[in-house]
């Protein structure tokens, strides 16, 4: 008599398990729920066996081969399309047509005694008997009703409780005679209990159903997987365990060594060639795969852990699947009910919450609170919080949901009743997720004053107009499919770590505020927000000599919003102006650096032939500028930090500019030459606004375009710093190209370097180490400074895994050489 195991199910419920491997092929104590099956077969007589197979079918022939392993005959019926569970055994017809046969799932867990079922079916001459079992919970399979000798009387399928007339349910065992292949069509999809069986019991055929006593357990979901493994370690299961009972309950397979100082409280697994440092603790119901490394100090409590999986130092594994080849990094956290895929790299000290799913390939980086799934990103987030906000790619990793969640987190961080001013760039998918923030806040009792499409800076000065805070959605720059929501402090700035660290925890604990009834907050819609904004701006900034200079300008808005501005503001500053580009164009919310270029040199062209004073070009969001000079040449973002500090330093001759340490230090000949001072900050922006707070500070930029103009805000903006710039040419009655000549040349390079996250510590080290006697500065990452005035800065990046190095020397081939010294003690420390 032969068997058919059904094996081409793709298991799609138990994703991302089954992403990379058929559902027959999951480990249940360490070896597949299909190999449990072919040994129940094998110990019932059942040692022909035809295996039907689709979803991944490779996959599962070449494990299992011919079944010689097994003492078994196998072969394979392939499907070419899913045929359903009666039109995949009709598929098998050839070698089942002769004699009796049984049909049994190859993804069902169970030890029922398949020979009093064929006796049965035998006894009774039944044309189909259905192996039947009890269970208590009958919703999820289809039931059936027998009579008193056994003849079924009804199915129903997936019934609700309303329909629920028995708890005896079909459990896709089968034992058939030949004859029923001629009511099972050919090559389309045909069910048993949905189609076959129906008919047969119409024409009065002879379906018998017999109830099981023993172990089954339908493995569909991630809760039945983790639940048939501890039923396995039990014992309420009888299947073969490979290994040694080394105490009771406590298993251990050929190879494995385990540490006597590790901890084992059973019933648990450990596969072959295992590894278990001391200091370990694994506890109840714990599967580990073979050739498992579990490091001192790592705890793992009712988790299931595939083949070739890493679990690093005090790692915590609890109520988790963990798939092969998966890396688990020290101190790492992965939660009750959480799934993770194979060929994953879960960063030290990151955290995975509970029924979270990652799919294979993925990367959670080190530190990372995981508490969505990770489907289709390369990463997940360490912080919330990046360079430019929470920034992600629209509807994958920023989303409406994700969108009021952060904004209720934000507004549970602020007074009840509070006022938080919103603004968006002119993007589509910027103006979808702000109405998603502002339900949010007035949800949570906060008002809204709404300035709808604005510059950023523009957004950030009205934020300072009496409100709590901010919250600015832009396209990514660079980045257009890609989305920054950036908040803001009560004076416009971005938040401060203290202030992103506290909605940092918010968030994760979900521990959202919410309104009652009568608090919903209201939403405003403030007019007049431009004319206000340059009229401040205006009063603020010196515009002595500009209307009488006569000069001309030139100024591309970019097709961004900076456009909505400058109307009024060229206006009233009473300068010869031309505008090009000045339209918002919803298609290009942001550039290319390509394009930005390729729009910098047509802007040039424009000046030289306008004979112009100088060109500038606001980036789409008007927070950044370029400058073109009146020869229509590019003046670089890292030479027109030097130019525009020249112009300051020379008019104010006292204060303080502040600039980041990457910047070359011929800023500092400069300002001094003026009589002014450095003070060197980190390349955060924060710490820029920081120093721009300063009653001393007079200037401040980082060299990619972005400027402070203290006097009228201590953040970047591109329209006070283009109404600076004009003042001081008109003033100095110098040309651009005039001061950037007397300027000396500065020679700093810059160079990435990846770093894996889990040696950047040992790559500081060893440069500090490598450094020698020589300076050192601390203020940012590790910067060296030579005896003869070289210097090189090492800085780990804080959101990517890769170290920058810049360098800077009297030329560009010695800037070079220190370069690639100290790259290659990064490069050293790193591997």
């Amino acid at each position: 008599m032969k068997a058919v195991v059904m094996a081409g199910g793709e298991g799609t419920r138990l994703r991302p398990m089954t992403s990379s491997m058929p559902k027959p092929l999951l480990p249940v104590a360490n070896r597949p729920i299909m190999e449990h099956v072919l040994r129940l077969l094998k110990r019932h007589g059942l040692n022909e066996t035809v295996v039907t197979v689709q979803f991944l079918a490779s996959l599962v022939k070449n494990y299992f081969g011919d079944g010689e392993e097994l003492g078994m005959e196998l072969t394979y019926a392939n499907e070419e399309k899913p045929l359903g569970t009666a039109g995949s055994v009709k598929n098998a017809e050839e070698a089942l047509k002769d004699d009796t046969f049984l049909v049994i799932s190859g993804d069902a867990l169970t030890d029922f005694d398949l020979t009093e079922l064929i006796n049965f079916h035998k006894e009774k001459g039944a044309l189909v008997t259905v192996c039947l079992t009890r269970v208590p919970n009958p919703l999820e399979f289809g039931i059936t009703i027998v009579d008193e000798e056994g003849k079924v009387e009804r199915f129903l399928e997936k019934p609700t409780w309303g329909q629920v007339f028995s708890d005896t349910v079909n459990t896709g065992i089968y034992v058939m005679e030949p004859e029923v292949f001629d009511y099972v069509e050919a090559d389309v999809p045909v069910d048993w209990s949905g189609d076959v069986f129906p008919q047969l019991m119409k024409e009065g055929k002879l379906v018998y159903g017999y109830v099981a006593e023993g172990y089954w357990e339908d493995v569909g979901t991630h809760e039945s997987y983790v639940k048939a493994q501890a039923d396995v370690l039990e014992g309420k299961v009888d299947v073969e365990i490979d290994g040694f009972e080394i105490s009771p309950g406590v298993w251990v397979a050929e190879g494995a060594e385990v540490h006597p100082d590790a901890v084992l409280r059973g019933p648990l697994y450990i596969g072959d060639y295992a590894k278990v440092e001391a200091g370990a603790e694994i506890r109840e119901h714990t599967v580990v795969g073979s050739n498992v490394v579990v490091k001192s100090g790592a705890f793992l409590h009712k988790a299931v852990v595939h083949d070739n999986v890493y679990v690093g130092q005090h790692s915590n594994l609890r109520g988790c699947v963990v798939g092969k080849n998966t890396d688990i990094m020290r101190a790492a956290r992965i939660e009750d009910g959480a799934v993770i895929g194979d060929e994953c790299l879960i960063g030290e000290e990151s955290i995975v919450q509970g029924n979270v799913r990652v799919y294979p390939f993925k990367t959670i980086e080190a530190g990372a609170f995981v508490n969505t799934s990770v489907i289709w990103e390369s990463r997940g987030q360490a912080h919330l919080f990046g360079a430019r906000g929470v920034s992600g790619i629209l509807n994958v990793e920023i989303t409406p949901e994700l969108a009021v969640r952060l904004a209720g987190a934000y507004a549970t961080t602020l007074k009840k009743g509070s006022t938080v001013t919103t603004a968006r760039d002119h993007s589509r998918g910027a103006r979808a997720l702000k109405r998603a923030v502002i339900s949010a806040l007035q949800a949570s009792a906060i008002d809204v004053r709404d300035l709808e499409n604005v510059p950023l800076p523009v957004a950030r000065q009205q934020t300072a107009r009496g409100s709590a805070g901010g919250i600015m959605i832009r396209t990514t720059p660079g980045v257009p499919d890609s989305v920054d929501i950036m908040f803001f402090d009560g004076q416009g700035a971005d938040l401060s770590q203290a202030s992103q660290r506290k909605l940092d925890r918010v968030f994760a604990r979900q521990e959202y505020r919410r309104a009652f009834p009568g608090e919903i907050g209201d939403l405003h819609f403030p007019a007049s927000v431009f004319d206000s904004y340059t009229g401040s701006l205006l009063r603020n900034v010196d515009t002595t000599g500009i209307a009488e200079s006569g000069l001309k300008v030139v100024v591309d808005a970019s097709n961004g919003s900076a456009g909505l501005v400058l109307p009024s503001l060229l206006g009233k500053l009473g300068v010869d102006s031309l505008t090009i580009n000045p339209g918002l164009d919803e298609s290009r919310p942001t550039e290319s650096a390509d394009a930005r270029r390729s729009g910098l040199v047509r802007l040039g062209e424009i000046v030289a032939s306008a004979r112009a004073a100088f060109g500038v070009r606001f980036d789409p969001v008007g927070e950044r500028l370029s400058l073109v000079d009146e020869k229509g040449r590019i003046v670089e973002d890292d030479r027109a930090l030097l130019v525009m500090l020249d112009l300051v330093a020379a008019e104010r001759r006292s204060g303080r500019v502040a600039l980041p340490v990457t910047t070359t230090r011929i800023a500092e000949q400069v300002a001094a030459y003026h009589g002014t001072q450095v003070e060197w900050t980190t390349t955060s922006p924060d710490d820029l606004t920081r120093v721009g707070h300063d009653e001393s500070t007079i200037f401040g930029g980082d060299g990619k375009g972005g400027f402070i103009v203290p006097e009228f805000s201590s953040v970047f903006d591109g329209t006070a710093a283009f109404v600076r710039l004009i003042g001081l040419v008109a003033r100095t009655q110098l040309t651009l190209s005039q001061i950037d000549a007397r300027i000396p040349r500065a020679h700093v390079l810059k160079r990435d370097l990846a770093t894996p996250w889990a040696v950047k510590g040992l790559v500081m080290r060893r440069v500090v180490e490598a450094a020698g006697d020589r300076d050192v500065d601390t203020t940012d990452g590790v910067r060296v400074v030579e005896a003869d005035g070289r210097w090189v800065m090492v800085l780990p990046d804080p959101a990517e895994a890769v170290t920058h190095l810049w360098a800077e020397g009297p030329d560009d081939a010695s800037a070079q050489a220190l370069l690639d010294e100290w790259s290659a003690v990064v490069d050293s420390a790193g591997r």
